[in-house]
């Protein structure tokens, strides 16, 4: 899954594809470079991040929708509101990848009569707080436990397990020792629905490396090499002709089948 962050202010790359032009561009170019799936955002999740308009989010995301619809790639988008989704539907997306878990009032029954893909993801907190002194009784447990009763919930309003990817969230209200535990044991969730890994440049990478986010290129390709071996379907990146390359390394060079589920 390669990220198109239409935003000012993502973690990482805020600003660099706010217009729609070079957004489409950058999709084309992560098209071209090997993803599968472009994650397109238009309200950025970080840390101390505030949020947008429902008419702002979809201001930015819709055009460039429509501008790769015809790409032939499989589209998803970031978003936590069900307006936005019921938009980015009708606009021809593939996914829907909810930070929010698909908790927001209305946003199950936004996607239920649809036949698009989702993402629950587990977060704790807000993006403006959820750095707050994160606290756990077991890190890997609550998650799990969350994320499980997220697909009862998807379920239970009629919606195809089959469609259904689950997020542990990564740098959500998570400290660096939560983050770690929820990466080791990748197997447990696998066993609810695939599981996609989102840890592309993160803060954590950054503690455990000392790397500023834009030297992060090679944590993160190694993170996400880790994380298919250890279980996870899907990996979000930055930099996907670089994870790419190194995922058709590992394959050539092993008999090690990258991911669970093939």
């Amino acid at each position: 899954m390669g990220i198109v962050n239409v935003t000012p202010d993502s973690f990482s790359d805020g600003g660099h594809y706010f217009s729609t032009e070079r957004a489409i561009e950058h999709g084309l170019k992560l098209k071209a470079e090997g993803a599968n799936l472009l994650d397109i955002g238009g309200e950025s999740t970080r840390p101390g991040s505030a949020p947008v308009s429902v008419a702002a989010e979809i201001a930015r995301v819709i055009p460039v929708i429509e501008g790769l619809r015809d790409a032939d790639i499989a589209l998803s988008v970031d978003t936590m509101k069900p307006e936005v989704m019921r938009a980015a539907l009708a606009a021809g997306v593939d996914m829907i990848n909810d930070v929010h878990g698909m908790e927001a009032a209305g946003a199950l029954a936004a996607v239920a009569g649809s036949d698009c893909g989702l993402c629950v993801m587990h977060k704790r907190g807000m993006p403006a707080d959820m750095q707050h002194e994160p606290t756990y009784a077991d890190v890997v447990a609550d998650v799990t436990g969350y994320l499980q009763q997220r697909k009862q919930a998807a379920l239970a309003v009629g919606i195809d397990p089959q469609r259904l990817l689950i997020d542990p969230g990564f740098g959500f209200g998570k400290t660096l020792a939560h983050n770690l535990a929820l990466f080791k044991n990748l197997d447990q969730m696998a066993d609810i629905a695939p599981v996609l890994v989102g840890v592309s440049r993160k803060s954590f990478l950054g503690s455990l490396t000392g790397r500023p986010t834009q030297d992060r290129l090679l944590p993160s390709v190694i993170a996400a090499l880790l994380a298919l071996q250890g279980g996870a379907f899907v990996v979000r990146v930055h930099d996907v002709r670089e994870t790419v390359e190194a995922m058709r390394l590992c394959l050539e060079l092993t008999d090690h089948q990258l991911g669970v589920r093939q």
